[in-house]
């Protein structure tokens, strides 16, 4: 059973990449660079300059006079070019995103001008190649953990241990939770429904697991996560950062790798070799660099030997042979210095490594060659339910204990391909289903408004979610904010004859223009009101309608998967769909639903037809959850906020 789930999931990534490449690829060769810059996944017309180096990687920062409004964000892998990314892109990094320039991270700066720029979303092909070789290499961490989830094998029973809390505010359930996680043998699981404080609470495992003078690896999906993570445990134990210097948080990089390995005393001696082979890369210039068509055939070994003696070849004088000679000389003395300052960086890494007590990354950065030489007591995974199985076996693979953390209540990891549905299923999902002793439910939630939270509670978490005592009648009105109505609020379109959803020309997604001139009246109804652009958040679950939407107001507009794990005062959420046959399409997923309605603080308005949307029963009692503990109006009347 088990060796059949490795070869479908080697299969399914596969797929999954060509399907992910594909996407990417044919959106770029089909669309224009401004249609693709409407989506939010190019941005054009730039003209830039190196504006220094770090760790490693030139920077270089990418302006242009109008406002930049885009999807891409700091951490993506994109290419730079001069109007053909597939052909003549350059793959960098993304370090910072503002309202009119971006700033990259690129190993070479390109030789040509910086001028007329563009920049393209695309696809990081390594996080793919790692999961392949984590599945192509299985080590007996890894087999273990599958057998878990396949139910070859069971748990190791819980050794009860004493522990001293480092974190006094941990309320009960976060205690037991970690608690369980320290006395299991094999694995424990944490659920961690919307803001109930997973990250708290593995950050205290984490610590106490240090404490206990194990080698801890801390991972998780996504950067952002990490960062989180970092955030919480930074101070209190030996840490270090891996990843891309570019992906970190500013106010974090001070614990990355890089920056640690160039702290050390003697990281001086790297700076040397390097200084010394740049000079010679720079004396290389002065001479005739030996390309095909100069060298006429003849191999290095040649061109040295013709040097020596003093003499040319037919079509090649003996000067240009004595020039090509020198730039082979000077080539092998620079490479002699890099080649020594990258095996000086190598132990020096080695050697803050060895030194930490906990150990930071995304799940795909812990495959680094680095890590492969560290012995890991015990992994603990956060976002466990958002990670494929290929994606969180990677940091599994490193030690035979793990804690993960998750909610398999939200989205499920994104996939795209036709026939590789099954990778959103993930690890965490299947082990709470199998072994559901090894898991502990966390039940305050400390992020909303207690009439916010009860519906989601009762419809997702079987009414085990209680809000926090402090926080569970906080209102817009406690910032300053005027509101008239409940914190929940539905606008019904159904009695609008223009209530119709659309598609545009060879799209598959949708768009609503009544639903998004709603969005733009309720916005301005919330600024006059007093609220501020920061505090609100529009959330549709189709990217056409975020796409319009963005057009009518600048608040922060994003997809359902785009808002997970984050949260406003106020979200405006547009569900979009409107048709007389009362389909539904993925709203369908309760998850998505899940999600939209758990990103609010204070203060949540959805827009929706409920004659189409009543088709399923979860909405059918959303809006009865409404008419009864909220405000229900038509969009025909004034609205009321």
């Amino acid at each position: 059973m088990k060796d059949n789930l490795i070869e479908k999931l080697k299969w399914m990534i596969v797929k999954e990449r060509e399907a992910e490449m594909k996407e990417q690829e044919d959106e770029i060769r089909s669309l224009s660079g401004k249609e693709r810059e409407k989506k939010g996944r190019a941005i054009l017309g730039l003209r830039g300059r190196v504006i220094g180096e770090e760790l490693g990687y030139k920077l270089i920062k990418l302006g242009r006079n109008s406002e930049i409004v885009t999807e891409i964000a700091v951490g993506d892998e994109v290419l730079l070019s001069k109007g053909d990314p597939l052909g003549k892109g350059f793959s960098s990094t993304v370090t910072a995103v503002g309202g009119r320039f971006l700033i990259i991270a690129i190993k070479e700066a390109p030789s040509f001008p910086l001028k007329e720029i563009r920049i393209d979303l695309y696809v990081n092909d390594t996080t793919f190649r790692r999961m392949k070789e984590v599945l192509d290499n299985m080590t007996k961490e890894g087999d273990q953990v599958l057998d878990y989830f396949t139910g070859e094998k069971d748990p190791k029973p819980f050794s009860e241990r004493e522990v001293s809390f480092i974190d006094e505010k941990l309320n009960k359930k976060q205690r037991e939770a970690v608690s369980s996680a320290l006395s299991a043998g094999s694995f424990f699981l944490i659920h961690g429904p919307f803001g109930t404080g997973k990250t708290k609470t593995i950050s205290e495992i984490a610590l106490q697991e240090a404490r206990r003078g194990k080698k801890v690896l801390v991972a998780a999906e996504s950067n952002v996560a990490v960062d989180n993570l970092l955030e919480g445990l930074a101070g209190k134990a030996k840490i270090v950062r891996i990843g891309h210097p570019a992906r970190v948080n500013e106010k974090l990089k001070k614990h990355t790798l890089s920056f640690l390995v160039e702290s050390e005393k003697d990281y001086s001696s790297v700076y040397k070799l390097k200084e010394e082979g740049e000079k010679l890369i720079e004396e290389q210039k002065k001479y005739k660099k030996p390309a095909p068509s100069k060298r006429r055939g003849m191999s290095d070994k040649e061109i040295m030997k013709l040097d020596y003696q003093g003499k040319g070849r037919r079509g090649v004088s003996k000067g240009e042979v004595s020039s090509m000679a020198k730039w082979l000389s000077l080539k092998e003395k620079a490479d002699g210095y890099f080649e020594g300052m990258r095996a000086m960086e190598e132990e020096i890494a080695h050697r803050v490594a060895s030194r930490a007590e906990i150990i930071l990354s995304t799940n795909s950065s812990s495959a680094i060659e680095l890590l492969d030489e560290v012995n890991f007591d015990i992994a603990i995974i956060d976002e466990a339910s958002q990670a494929t199985i290929p994606s969180t076996l990677i940091p599994l693979s490193k030690c035979s204990q793990f804690v993960l953390a998750g909610d398999h209540k939200q989205l499920p990891p994104t996939v795209i391909g036709e026939e590789t549905e099954d990778l959103s299923v993930t690890l965490f999902e299947g082990l709470i289903k199998r072994h559901p002793s090894f898991s502990k439910l966390l039940d305050t939630e400390y992020r909303m408004n207690k009439s916010l939270m009860k519906f989601p509670s009762s419809e997702f978490y079987g009414g085990k979610i209680k809000p926090f005592s402090e926080i569970e009648n906080i209102r817009l009105s406690d910032l300053g904010i005027k509101e008239e109505t409940f914190p929940f609020v539905f606008i019904d379109t159904k009695s609008s004859l223009n209530r119709f959803e659309e598609q545009k020309k060879d799209s598959f997604s949708y768009f609503n223009k009544l639903e998004g001139e709603a969005v733009r009246e309720v916005v301005s109804k919330l600024f006059a009101a007093g609220a501020k652009e920061d505090q609100i958040g529009v959330i549709a679950p189709y990217e056409d309608q975020v796409e319009f939407l963005r057009q009518l107001t600048n608040v922060k507009t994003h997809t359902v998967d785009g808002y997970q794990g984050q949260e406003r005062e106020i979200i405006i959420l547009s569900l979009v769909r409107s048709n007389k046959e009362k389909r539904i399409g993925f709203l369908a997923d309760m998850r998505r639903l899940n999600v939209s309605l758990t990103r609010a603080k204070r203060k949540l308005v959805v827009i929706g037809d409920s004659s189409t949307l009543s088709s399923h029963p979860v909405f059918k009692r959303f809006f009865q959850f409404v008419k009864k503990e909220g405000t229900y109006l038509s969009c025909d009347e004034n609205i009321t906020l």
